[in-house]
């Protein structure tokens, strides 16, 4: 056949500083830092929105979030632009997925032939309240992740476990009939996601008193930035843990969760290797975005640090470099141009102008001089947030605000912000120009709050999306929504 089968499997709010391919010394990540050791690691991978239902679209379509207007958790992709499922389907290629999609509805024409185990928005609506951006209402859900930290069971890890043993399911049933045309298995996990329980057996793989403290949390070490003050006050994760010890049982929780998605992927990886289509299989592993894990007193996402806005992706398989590390800034809208050409599909004409490039591309030293854009137009933001990567610099655009620029070579923590400092005005200028060769910020932001506008007027207004409350995440399938401040 042409082109090879693929495994594309996407966790949840993955920190790529949380596995050890990435040089965490701590976790215990065996499977993924083998996949990455036989495979080609890409060091500078971005989702191109810190936030679930806007990454997704991105990542499904191979466009920019502005140029599909899916800004936030509350207007969810619908199956229209095309997904690379569509043109999978065009092909006449089966596309399947098993797990978090996050989309509408499974009603609605995502792409895939088969969604198995689906989750979607809730009730085809998602999140409203996070539309709310003038000022942004506090979010009272936000004491559930504190409040769960520990170990012990939960809806997600039990939907964890049927996404992986669907998957191994999925494939042994390939196995015993094949198909002529390469076929693409989308499987998506929602650990290490909060709720921030991880089972027994591996929460205590991690003494919470043995781990290294998140970093940056204390006195004067919060950035001084307007924006970023009130992503912390809307999102006050970090105002409901009572001492260093609670930080350090959620961050074992973290961890512990980040092994146990492991060992998922490793039992499905051994399924491929048992029935014998390894060979013929190109697997890609990467998250929907990171997590601030207690750095800056931030937790979730929702910035453009590398601990939210940065993410894993590992690429292995049949004529892809082994223990390669790929330095090229790239992103999740690659994935679309990459799953195509990996399995053979045929290009389109409609394709030709979309941003995304071919990851096989970009490890054979194509466009070294990329820009990657992130943008983040969603919960607890009162204006958009653009960030640009190139070369070895990221600027961060706040329309109306004012900039920072951080040079990740030199500071990879991004404690430094080049833009209080004299003498960086051409980086900051190239920062910009590259930005606005992209879009244009002003535009996008007044199109982004007048389409948020028009959504929550749908639903009866303001004081109605404010009396509706806010939850913590979005239930697994058959779970009740804990609902946090409505009345």
């Amino acid at each position: 056949m042409t082109g090879s089968n693929v495994l594309f499997i996407m966790s949840d709010e993955h920190s790529r500083r949380v596995l050890g391919a990435y040089g965490n010394r701590v976790v215990h990540t065996p499977h993924m830092d083998a996949l990455a050791a036989a495979g080609t690691l890409f060091e500078s991978a971005y989702c191109n929105c810190p936030i679930c239902v806007p990454s997704r679209a991105s990542f499904a379509t191979g466009q920019y979030v502005h140029e599909i207007g899916f800004w936030d958790n509350g207007i969810p992709y619908h199956g229209d632009p095309a997904s690379f499922g569509h043109r999978l389907h065009d092909c006449g290629q089966r596309c399947d997925s098993i797990g978090k999609l996050h989309y509408r509805a499974a009603e609605d024409p995502n792409g895939f032939d088969n969604e198995i185990l689906p989750l979607h928005v809730l009730n085809g609506i998602g999140d409203l309240q996070g539309m709310l951006r003038s000022p942004p209402p506090r979010r009272p859900s936000t004491a559930q992740l504190a409040a769960d930290a520990g170990e012990g069971d939960s809806t997600y890890l039990q939907y964890d476990r049927n996404i992986r043993d669907a998957a191994c399911e999925w494939l042994e049933n390939m196995s015993k009939n094949p198909t002529d045309k390469p076929w693409v298995l989308f499987v998506s996990f929602v650990c290490p996601h909060f709720p921030l329980v991880a089972p027994p057996e591996f929460f205590r793989m991690y003494p919470p008193e043995s781990l290294p403290m998140a970093q940056l949390r204390g006195d004067g070490e919060f950035p001084d930035h307007p924006v970023l003050r009130t992503l912390r006050e809307v999102q006050n994760y970090e105002d409901h843990f009572r001492d260093e010890a609670h930080v350090r049982t959620a961050m074992a929780a973290y961890y512990g969760m980040v092994s146990f998605l492991d060992d998922n992927i490793g039992r499905i990886l051994g399924t491929l290797d048992k029935v014998g289509l390894t060979d013929d299989t190109a697997i890609i592993y990467t998250a929907d975005h990171g997590d601030n894990l207690g750095a800056r007193t931030f937790w979730g996402k929702s910035n453009m640090y590398d601990e939210s806005a940065g993410v894993p992706l590992i690429l292995k398989g049949p004529g892809i470099a082994a223990g390669k590390r790929v330095a090229t800034p790239v992103s999740l809208l690659d994935a679309y141009p990459t799953i195509l050409s990996l399995a053979g599909a045929a290009p389109v004409a409609e394709d030709a102008g979309k941003p995304g490039r071919s990851l096989l591309e970009i490890a054979d030293g194509a466009d070294p001089d990329r820009t990657v854009l992130g943008e983040y137009h969603a919960v607890a933001s009162t204006t958009g947030i653009f960030m640009i990567r190139f070369w070895h610099y990221k600027y961060i655009h706040y329309e109306g605000e004012r900039p920072q620029l951080f040079d990740l070579a030199a500071d990879p923590m991004e404690t430094r912000d080049l833009a209080l400092e004299p003498g960086n005005e051409g980086i900051l200028a190239e920062g910009d120009r590259r930005l606005r060769e992209i879009c244009d910020p002003t535009a996008v932001n007044a199109r982004a709050f007048a389409d948020q506008a028009a959504r929550v007027a749908e639903f009866g207004g303001e004081e109605k999306v404010r009396a509706m409350g806010s939850y913590p995440y979005t239930p697994a399938p058959g779970e009740k929504p804990r609902i946090s401040g409505a009345g």
